[in-house]
């Protein structure tokens, strides 16, 4: 009757074990663009606007050239009126001003420096925008002067704005000996900008009125300028769709490079994720992503590439990986353009065909996917739209560990390096517990505390030593063949894959009298994401008696 016991509370402990394995998949939450910012003071300057309950601005007409900059932008509640329900478009625009819009319009831009605890000597704590300022600083859009000021009430001229959002927006590239061909006055573009311009010319962010070649660097921002350059950094990193081409206000866009917003072009001319797209074309699904679709990408930053185990990359880019590849890709593509808006909790189908977990956090307004966080939500493209993610998305049926082989020695010898991991997945320590099947010889009889790890020597093989604490301790050192992952089973839509092992050794036996003696074993290791593997196993020892144990734990994985 005890034996069945035990054997009983053996089969909970291990469908427990697979229900929990199963359901701890990574999972990735980011936080929705958002366009709302916070209000100015209660102090505002007189010549600051203030939000209005609707875009219809008195004083621009619908043939007016800006306006379906101004409407787009006023619409997403970038920019807004005066309280007497004029927008003013001619009036020039302050630095602390263009400081407040480019926050309305970048407000979850990644901080690049740290403005000093001072701040800048001619903007006070209580300044109307002294928040906007802080943050178009240290956003890298907007720098201060010699002698730390600022010039909040300073007219800021039309170059400073186009420098402002090409440092901002990280915009590299162009040819400052063509700017002649854009600009009847290039000549007087100052020193100090002429790198930003050209940057800002080939990413299409300068608009010129009424005279498209005519930049007129030196005059004062207007208020409807302002909004056309920020339209088109918008445009820039994929929030907006570029202006109509049959619109007059399309012909005003200075046109560095044509312009494409394809998801794929897109990322492409983002900085930010050119791992992707490489990946993308390696894999062959670039010309997909092309095509109308609508498809919804959660696009893993250069950064979240860079998190993979080393040489990930380089393996996934060999033929011989190809498959894998493509099933993490499609894992981050879902068919139809599926907004932060739309997004619930819950499963979301995938294009490989396993879905990943959406998370919503209303309280941080913040969304996750798996174990990733959207850093940059809804960048719409001309066939769908793009979510910025900082991990990247490994279907549950891949194991990345196996694509992290060095190749083995040109004899015919296998590569052994201790650690590294196996093709049953990564080496690991961690904890866990014994339960006692069967004997009382040892501590692998009884239900006892335990260390346990894996050290792997070769693709195949591993040594996984462990110990078992107890009135009568045992040291268990056995060798094992460890095979590769296979879909075990499910829960709900969600399956899970387990690497088998099995092997031999020895057990030892800590006591006034040691004793040593043959030690089986076989049982399987669970990869949770990239940092956790949960391992089950059965354990039999001879030595002066049969013991036998089932060891359960949660290893680190390194």
């Amino acid at each position: 009757m005890s034996s069945l016991s035990r054997w009983s509370s053996t089969k909970v402990a291990l469908l427990v074990l697979g229900m929990t394995a199963a359901t701890i998949t990574p999972i990735v939450i980011s936080a929705p663009a958002s366009s709302q910012t916070p209000v100015p003071s209660a102090t505002p300057s007189p010549a600051t606007p203030s939000p209005t309950s609707t875009v219809n601005l008195s004083d621009v007409s619908s043939d007016y050239w800006a306006r379906p900059f101004i409407q787009a932008l006023a619409e997403n509640n970038v920019i807004s009126g005066f309280p007497d329900g004029t927008y003013r478009p001619n009036q020039p625009v302050t630095r602390a001003e263009f400081a407040a819009l480019i926050q309305k319009a970048f407000s979850n831009q990644n901080r690049v420096r740290q403005l000093s605890a001072g701040g800048f000597s001619d903007v006070p704590a209580n300044y109307w925008a002294a928040a906007a300022i802080q943050n178009a600083y240290e956003t890298g859009f907007l720098a201060g002067y010699p002698g730390n000021v600022f010039r909040p009430n300073q007219e800021i001229p039309r170059v400073q704005g186009i420098v402002a959002l090409s440092s901002g927006l990280g915009l590299t590239g162009g040819d400052t000996s063509t700017l002649t061909n854009y600009y009847n006055d290039a000549s007087a573009i100052p020193e100090y900008a002429v790198g930003s311009v050209a940057a800002a010319t080939v990413g299409n962010l300068v608009v010129n009125y009424p005279d498209v070649k005519q930049l007129n660097p030196q005059q004062s921002l207007t208020r409807a300028e302002a909004a056309a350059l920020l339209y088109q950094a918008l445009v820039r990193q994929g929030r907006a769709q570029p202006i109509a081409s049959n619109l007059p206000a399309s012909q005003y866009v200075v046109a560095g490079t044509p312009t494409s917003t394809d998801i794929v072009s897109l990322a492409a001319s983002s900085s930010s994720f050119t791992t992707l797209t490489s990946l993308l074309k390696t894999a062959g699904l670039s010309d997909i992503l092309q095509q109308p679709g609508p498809y919804t990408v959660f696009a893993p930053t250069n950064d979240a590439f860079a998190a993979l185990p080393a040489a990930t990359l380089e393996q996934l880019q060999q033929p011989e990986n190809r498959e894998a590849l493509v099933k993490i890709l499609r894992y981050h593509v879902v068919p139809g353009a599926v907004t932060s808006s739309q997004l619930s909790a819950g499963e979301l189908a995938t294009d490989e065909g396993r879905p990943v977990n959406i998370q919503i956090d209303s309280a941080k307004s913040q969304v996750s996917v798996n174990n990733a966080r959207v850093l940059q939500a809804d960048v719409k493209a001309s066939n769908g739209v793009i979510h910025a993610i900082n991990q990247v998305l490994i279907p549950p049926d891949v194991n990345i560990s196996q694509l992290n082989q060095p190749p083995g020695s040109t004899d015919g010898t296998p590569d052994v390096t201790a650690g590294r991991a196996t093709r049953g997945g990564r080496s690991y320590i961690g904890g866990g517990g014994n339960i006692g099947l069967s004997g009382n010889d040892t501590a692998l009889s009884d239900s006892n505390f335990a260390v346990i790890s894996k050290v792997g020597l070769t693709n195949y093989l591993s040594v996984r030593p462990s110990v078992i604490f107890g009135d009568d301790t045992i040291f268990l050192v056995p060798l094992t063949l460890d095979f590769s992952p296979r879909t075990a089973g499910s829960v709900g839509e969600r399956s899970f894959a387990i690497s088998p092992f099995i092997g031999a050794g020895v057990a030892i036996e800590a006591n006034l009298d040691t004793d040593i003696g043959l030690l089986l074993t076989g049982g399987v290791d669970l990869p949770v994401g990239s940092r956790f593997t949960v391992t089950g196993s059965v354990n039999a020892s001879f030595l002066d008696d049969t013991d036998v144990g089932l060891l359960l734990g949660v290893g680190y994985n390194f």
